[in-house]
């Protein structure tokens, strides 16, 4: 047999193979469709996640802004009031009868001066979703309220046993006290939540002699809510 040298394969066509087959356009939907499907489950499951990072931020916010205000008062040798809240700076240093909302504001009042003279230093709100609120079903006897303040139904509640106290300010001075700007110790309790989730609900106790700081947790425990310290 002989071969035909007229006939190369140089001039012939390529043969297409098997796996050299793009992708139709049918195939390509039906794999977008999966990773949006596969997207959004990963969303859902991590939404739990974000609300309860979200309510821890909010609460360290509260904390650190009461030590932060504590830690310069000692070293400065300054008075720190912090108020939360209120929307306007000097609304913070008026007396309020139910404060709510969701700004920390910290500010230095020098000795000597008039408390409308107070020097605003920071001025923070919590995440959109949490307000300084109490929600129903909140321990509210002596025993289980954390350190014993309150009853679980004041969202911001400091000046604890003072009659005629600002409720939510405090002011630390240089030996690390807390008290109020009258001069009384100043004790008490502020709750962080988000509206009709009882399990966010976050906590911030102030013990006025020594200045004492702790942070609290709602948990479930066998089906009810106690506090536990963080």
């Amino acid at each position: 047999m002989q071969c035909d040298y007229r006939t190369g394969f140089g001039n012939r066509a390529p043969l297409r193979t098997r796996g050299a087959r793009g992708f139709s356009l049918v195939e390509m939907l039906i794999v977008i469709t999966l990773i949006l499907i596969v997207s959004a489950i990963t969303l859902m499951s991590l939404q739990p996640a974000l609300k309860d990072a979200r309510a821890n931020e909010a609460y360290e916010d509260v904390l650190m802004q009461l030590r932060t205000a504590r830690q310069r008062a000692i070293s400065e040798r300054k008075q720190y009031i912090v108020c939360f809240g209120v929307a306007a700076p000097l609304g913070a240093l008026t007396p309020m009868g139910a404060p709510n909302g969701s700004s920390v504001q910290m500010f230095r009042w020098d000795v000597g001066t008039a408390l409308s003279a107070a020097v605003q230093v920071t001025n923070n709100t919590l995440p959109n979703d949490l307000l300084f609120q109490t929600l129903g079903g909140l321990p509210n006897t002596a025993a289980t309220v954390p350190d014993g303040f309150g009853n679980g139904g004041t969202a911001i509640d400091f000046d604890q046993g003072v009659a005629g106290g600002i409720k939510n300010q405090v002011m630390f001075l240089p030996d690390g006290s807390a008290r109020d700007t009258n001069g009384s110790l100043n004790s008490g309790i502020i709750y962080v939540a988000r509206t009709a989730d009882l399990y966010s609900s976050r906590a911030v106790t102030l013990y006025g002699a020594t200045g004492r700081i702790r942070g609290w947790r709602l948990i479930n425990s066998a089906g009810a809510p106690i506090w536990f310290q963080q």
